[in-house]
């Protein structure tokens, strides 16, 4: 008499055409499928076997899908969503100047983060964003947005030298910001990094006192910088050296810098990058939109750092859409660099997953497929015209699926968006915010 293998009961089982785990690279596997528990990985096995061990409780079938990480946004200011489209082809800083910062200084509060996060959320979830990292005012704001969203972010504790509706100087952006991380520290799906603005709107006082928190609480240092040619002009009229170095000498980089933009870069900067350990975030998009230039990604790629791509705002990008930005991040390597082979597709999708979650300090925790991590995943549908015939699906997610072709998304083994629909945000209400602060910005 043959003996059968008890079933073990698990939360959910997803069976897909193929998984992408990222982790290890350069692996496909057909047919398999991920067993969830308790929010967490439990397995990563051939369907069949699945089927023979497991007893889930949910069993989600995906015939012509992939199935890969949550995509993470590794830069982005989620509220700019309430000023998408309003000061559109400007230069930065004439849009900085001219447009953005008067429209915050009048409309920016608790509420305006608020809604304009949760619709960033939405945005992003239903594009298979599972984890963002923001910064802007009123983190408190954002951080209950997101939590009503259900989505994971690492929220900016910003520090600015000039005030805002936010705080009035360094060290009030400081004690509030830390005073939001200590009142929802022990909130699972909410992480936190210190985010000074940029060299040029923050002191060398203020930047050693980040650089002791930092160090003191564990925290990244989320940053933009070299993300102009003036920026850098300007930078070492001031201080004599070029923005990065007065960072480097002021202690600052280092394994959990983040250096958002990253545009103008010499090899002197990309080998300081790469042997200090820092990361840098990619926002291809913005940067061609504001005309800010093309880093320099396959350099440091071949330097070895760590690289993870961001939107930026919509306010400069006009969309919260990764699907895009490992598009744009690859061409513009390949255009940039005279190298049809830089940044391969799967190495787009590392740095729209793994590379996030390293920069971050959460890739023990999310940004591939592995067991015992958060079931953060995110199924893309192959089967449409758009997308057939399919001989490569990691190439198929770079170069020619969109965020539509997004079916279903989970955080932490929540479904949070389902056959194409958003399960806990509610699209009218979303668009009824939208358009109370569009008649308000636009007076």
């Amino acid at each position: 008499m043959q003996s059968h293998e008890a079933q073990t009961d698990i939360d959910l089982l997803i069976e897909a055409r193929w998984v992408i785990p990222v982790e290890p690279a350069g692996v496909v596997l057909e047919h398999h499928a991920v067993a969830v528990q308790d929010g967490r990985i439990a397995d990563l096995l051939p369907s069949d076997e699945a089927r023979r061990r497991y007893r889930p409780r949910t069993l989600r079938t995906l015939g012509e899908h992939v199935l890969i990480p949550g995509l993470i946004n590794l830069h982005a200011h989620a509220a700019m969503n309430l000023l998408r489209g309003y000061a559109d082809d400007q230069p930065l800083m004439r849009w900085l100047t001219e447009h953005i910062w008067p429209a915050e200084q009048k409309h920016v509060s608790h509420e305006f983060v608020r809604d304009g996060t949760l619709l960033a959320c939405a945005e992003m979830l239903r594009g298979g964003v599972t984890t963002f990292s923001d910064m802007y005012f009123f983190p408190d704001a954002a951080a209950e947005a997101v939590l009503e969203a259900g989505m994971r972010a690492a929220l900016g504790i910003v520090v600015l030298e000039f005030p805002s509706a936010w705080a009035a100087d360094a060290d009030q952006y400081l004690s509030k910001g830390l005073a939001v991380r200590d009142r929802f520290k022990h909130e699972a799906l909410l992480h936190f990094t210190l985010a000074p603005h940029a060299p040029y709107t923050v002191s060398d006082a203020t930047f050693e006192r980040v650089r002791t928190l930092a160090e003191q609480l564990d925290l990244p240092v989320h940053m933009h910088i070299h993300e102009t040619a003036d920026e850098i002009e300007q930078g070492i009229a001031q201080h004599g050296v070029r923005p990065l170095e007065r960072l480097r000498r002021l202690g600052l980089v280092g394994p959990n810098l983040i250096a958002v933009h990253s545009v103008h870069l010499t090899d002197d900067d990309i080998a300081l990058l790469a042997r200090e350990g820092a990361s840098v975030a990619h926002c291809p998009t913005s940067n061609m939109k504001l005309a800010s230039g093309a880093s320099p990604t396959a350099a440091l790629a071949v330097a070895g750092v760590n690289i993870g791509l961001g939107t930026d705002g919509a306010a400069s990008n006009n969309r919260l859409d990764m699907f895009q930005e490992m598009r744009h991040a690859g061409l513009l390597a390949k255009l940039s660099s005279g190298d049809a082979a830089a940044l391969a597709a799967g190495h787009l999708l590392h740095m729209a997953t793994l590379g996030g979650a390293r920069a971050l300090g959460l890739d023990a925790e999310t940004g591939s497929i592995a067991t015992g991590k958060s079931a953060d995943l995110c199924a893309v549908s192959l089967d449409d015209a758009a997308t057939r015939p399919c001989y490569s699906p990691v190439s198929h997610l770079v170069y020619a699926a969109g965020r539509e072709h997004v079916t279903d998304v989970w955080v932490a083994g929540e479904a949070r968006v389902e056959n194409g629909s958003l399960l806990h945000l509610h699209n009218n209400d979303l668009k009824a915010r939208a358009r109370l602060w569009q008649n308000q910005v636009a007076l």
